[in-house]
This record gives structure tokens, C-alpha cells and sequence, in this order.
């Protein structure tokens, strides 16, 4: 469609997102988000907030979600790598507890869309990486919500080989189990 590639993954509604890349002797060109596209991919979110970070090497950061207010988000690294990751939390889902992971780099240029209803995070696994990502909701931290990122139930594997330390912010060192919450979406 249009300037993007749209692959739906293993996990329905969550699509990894490959822009069309104009290059030169110059530089490149390429448009990072197109609402025609999107909506013409069935991707008819609407966005209120972006945001950036950046981290180094070992940072992991998730796995996340609000229990209100509830936001979908198109992902990207801009400079270094990251393995991002999001986890179906919807009651209902054929896919639930499952997750999807891919590789984010400021190289690839790939972009990453989760929507409502999924825990997301991810895995610092060059010397720094910026992140950017764009919400569907404002963030209100009074319904934030997590997983804990190494559960053993959901199983996620993340590529820790030759990372030494994770990185982890005293909230997600103290995350539950998926067992263990109340979970707040539904699949539609």
C-alpha cells in the first residue's frame, strides 16, 4: 500500500511495518507514518502523543500497558537496535499470553504497531539506541500496568547473549506474573 509494506504477524491486529526507503548519493527519504496508508491497511488509529527515549546497552524497558486509557503504539528505532516485543493480553484471544518479538534498528528502519489490549517493551541490544513511538492515548500513570519481563509462563526469549547486565527500573524489577493480573482487555 502506498509508501509501506504491511505484514500482519502470527498474532492478529499486530503488524510489523517496512516503509519504502528513497535513496541517493544524497541520503534517503521516507515517510514514517501516512494516515491514508494506514487506513487503507485497515489501521485506523488515531494518535495523540509521541515520544522518545534513549538508553544504552542491557536497558529493557516493559513490559507495559495502561488498564484505562489504553494506548496503541507505532514504534521505530532511530539510531541503534532494539528487540522490541508485545504480548496478547486480550480475554478471549485465540493468542493469549502469546508474544511476538522483532528486531528494530535505526538500519531496517522497521516499525513496529501494537495495539490496544497488549503489554509492550523492549531490549536495548546495541551500545544506545533511541526510540521513538507514537500513542493512540495520552499516558496516565495512575492506570499504568506491567508484566514481568522474564515470566516464565509467557516465555519470551529475549536475545540477553553478550548483553552482561538487564538494565530494569525499580517498577519492572517488581512486576506480576501474567497469572497473576487482573487482565483489563478484551478481544474483539
Amino acid at each position: 500500500m502506498g509508501n509501506f509494506n504491511f505484514i500482519e504477524t502470527k498474532i492478529k491486529d499486530l503488524y510489523i511495518i517496512e516503509p519504502k526507503v528513497f535513496g541517493d548519493n544524497r541520503g534517503y527519504f521516507m515517510e514514517t507514518y501516512s494516515k491514508k496508508d494506514f487506513f487503507e491497511a485497515g489501521l485506523t488509529m488515531e494518535f495523540v502523543q509521541d515520544n522518545e527515549s534513549k538508553s544504552k546497552k542491557g536497558v529493557l524497558r516493559g513490559m507495559h500497558f495502561q488498564t484505562k486509557h489504553t494506548q496503541g503504539k507505532l514504534v521505530r528505532a532511530t539510531e541503534g537496535e532494539v528487540f522490541d516485543v508485545a504480548i496478547d493480553l486480550r480475554k478471549g484471544s485465540p493468542n493469549f499470553g502469546q508474544w511476538e518479538g522483532v528486531l528494530l534498528t535505526a538500519e531496517n528502519k522497521r516499525q513496529f504497531y501494537v495495539p490496544e489490549g497488549f503489554a509492550h517493551g523492549f531490549l536495548v541490544v546495541s551500545d544506545t539506541a533511541t526510540f521513538n513511538y507514537k500513542c493512540t492515548d495520552f499516558y496516565s500513570p495512575e492506570y499504568d500496568g506491567g508484566l514481568l519481563w522474564n515470566d516464565e509462563e509467557v516465555g519470551i526469549k529475549w536475545p540477553i547473549e553478550g548483553i552482561g547486565e538487564i538494565l530494569l527500573s525499580e517498577k519492572d524489577k517488581v512486576q506480576k506474573k501474567l497469572s497473576e493480573i487482573k487482565v483489563p482487555f478484551t478481544y474483539k
